[in-house]
Parts: C-alpha cells; sequence; structure tokens
C-alpha cells in the first residue's frame, strides 16, 4: 500500500473513490458521492513491490485530499483484490497495469482485418491465469466471415472452450451475438483488450448507447488498425457494471514469470505436466515428459504449446537462463 503523501500544508478530511479514467497528466476519480473529480498525483508515487510505468490504474479504490494549491491528489491506493499488467515495452523491465478490482478480462479478437495472432490471444489468457483473473475471448466482425473463416471459429471455439475460456461470435456491425456478451459483462466490471482496429470502440458503442467513442479505419497495406482510445477508461453498462476500455496493444509481453511456473498458466497444458517424470519439467525434451507426445498426439493444440514456448523463452531470457527450443 503506497504511503500517504505529505502537504505544505494539512489536507481536508478524505474522499475515497474510484480511478475511472487516466487522462495522461491526471486521473478522473468518481467519489463514493458520484461527483468525477480530476485528481493529481505527486511525482515520486509508487507503490511498494511493483515495478510500473503507472502506479495508479483504472480500477483502483483511492484516497483523494486537497493540497495548498487547491487540487486534488490520490494520497492513497486501498489494497487491491487483483490486477492485471502487461510488459510495458519490448525492450522494458517494466510493467504497465492494465486494470484492477476487475471481475473478468475479455480478449476482442479478429479473423481477418486485422488477423489477431493467436500467440497473443494465448498470452492474454496466461496473464490472466497468472492474476487470478477469470478471461473469455471475443470474436469480432462475424458479419465478415466466409465459409473458410467459419470453419475456423468453430475450431477456435472448440479448443478455447474445452479448456474452459468462453468464446462468443459477434458483429458489432449488425449486432449478432451482443445478448450473450451482454449476459456475459451484466453486473460485472470487465477489462476488454485487443489489437488495433479489432473493433473494441465499435463493440462498446453498440452496447452502450450515447458512448460516442471514436472508431478508425484498417490500414489496406499492412491489414492492421489504427489506435483510437489514447486513454484507459471505465464506461458504465445500462445494464449495471462496467467495461474498461484500454488503448489497443500490438503485442502482449509478459513480465515476472518463472520459467519453472509459465506451464502454470496454460491449464491444458498443465493438465498433462502433472504425469511428467520430473517435477521441474520444462516440456522441451526432457526425459519422461508427458507434454510433448500429448502434443504430437493432438490433445494439446501446437499452437497453445507454441504460445507456451514464446513465453517460457521469454521468461527464460528474463531469468538469465539458456533459451528453450521447440524439440521438434
Amino acid at each position: 500500500m503506497a504511503k500517504k503523501k505529505k502537504f505544505d500544508s494539512a489536507p481536508l478530511p478524505y474522499s475515497s473513490g474510484r480511478v475511472v479514467k487516466n487522462t495522461g497528466s491526471s486521473y478522473i476519480v468518481r467519489l463514493d458521492s458520484g461527483k468525477e473529480i480530476p485528481c493529481r498525483i505527486k511525482g515520486n508515487f509508487r507503490i511498494k513491490g511493483i515495478r510500473t510505468t503507472n502506479p495508479v490504474a483504472v480500477g483502483d479504490i483511492v484516497n483523494v485530499a486537497k493540497a495548498a494549491d487547491d487540487a486534488d491528489y490520490i494520497v492513497e491506493i486501498t489494497p487491491r483484490t487483483n490486477y492485471i499488467i502487461r510488459r510495458a515495452s519490448n525492450l522494458s523491465k517494466e510493467s504497465h497495469i492494465l486494470a484492477s478490482n476487475i471481475d473478468g478480462a475479455l480478449i476482442v479478437a479478429t479473423l481477418r482485418e486485422p488477423a489477431t495472432p493467436l500467440t497473443f490471444i494465448d498470452r492474454f489468457l496466461a496473464t490472466a491465469e497468472a492474476y487470478s483473473v477469470k478471461a473469455g475471448i471475443i470474436l469480432n466482425k462475424e458479419d465478415m466471415w466466409d465459409d473458410d473463416d467459419r470453419e475456423l471459429a468453430e475450431a477456435l471455439k472448440n479448443l478455447y472452450s474445452s479448456i474452459g475460456y468462453p468464446i462468443l461470435f459477434v458483429s458489432a456491425a449488425n449486432g449478432d451475438g451482443l445478448d450473450d456478451l451482454r449476459d456475459l459483462i451484466k453486473g460485472k466490471i470487465t477489462l476488454l483488450a485487443g489489437n488495433s482496429g479489432v473493433g473494441k470502440s465499435s463493440l462498446i458503442n453498440a452496447l452502450v448507447p450515447g458512448a460516442g467513442l471514436r472508431t478508425g479505419e484498417i490500414s489496406d497495406i499492412h491489414h492492421t488498425g489504427t489506435h483510437t482510445t489514447t486513454f484507459s477508461e471505465m464506461i458504465d453498462l445500462p445494464e449495471g457494471g462496467a467495461l474498461i476500455d484500454i488503448p489497443g496493444v500490438r503485442g502482449f509481453g509478459t513480465i515476472d514469470f518463472a520459467p519453472e511456473e509459465v506451464g502454470h498458466f496454460f491449464p491444458d497444458i498443465f493438465h498433462f505436466a502433472k504425469d511428467c517424470r520430473y517435477s521441474d519439467c520444462k516440456h522441451t525434451g526432457e526425459p519422461g515428459c508427458a507434454v510433448i507426445p500429448a502434443v504430437e498426439e493432438h490433445y494439446i493444440a501446437e499452437s497453445r504449446y507454441n504460445s507456451y514456448l514464446s513465453i517460457l523463452e521469454e521468461a527464460s531470457e528474463e531469468a538469465g537462463a539458456d533459451k528453450y527450443r521447440k524439440p521438434f
């Protein structure tokens, strides 16, 4: 928990509330009274034990007070029930908190314009597992699918639902699947994440009349989206609950994963890992490994195993260990 900040003069009594938006230079806090106020933080505000580029995250329950300059400051963050983070950038050793105190997290993915890499989905799901956040998948832009796309979508649904992740087919353009999505998020605070261009803003506009979020076009050259969400924001749902919309990301780097723990964050791999000869098996060719045969016999999808290896290599480099290579 952060220490309370010192002020030039005695602060007014504390007010408590929830951070509902990050504006870059300040935060919008919704007080318990319902009033929303802009708040600053001191330059040295940090949360002990977390190396992060944003010490305050949307979803945080905070105490605020007015300082001598008459500005409102966040002076304390109450203990978080949970949070979810990713690596701030590919070369960074710091993390970025995506959201805190959430009931679940959904990754919005698309099969085309742009196509979401399965590794991106798996990295998001593994991170949610690591931070004990319930996760699911939204496949958006169903209205654009041809027969091949639908066959792929059904295969992905079979794969991820068998692991335990709910997966919905939706279209923000024509409304297909939105009722099921509403039922899934009703009354909950849900993080909504995804690559740029997958239609998060369009989905929110369809779910929340009057939200008015800006949407972007897809590049004809690179088939990628443009960033339309600039800052993280909590958006209330008409049925109760809220969505936390965050800027689109092109990669999902993991951080602070111990190599020996990575398999724990893949439920399908962990299921077979319990039968490995050695408890510290990394599933990269060790004698008596039960995971590799499960991949070869298609009990574990090769795409999932490849995603596991990519995170394992990342975690091993971070830990200063040798790289792990695919054994076949």
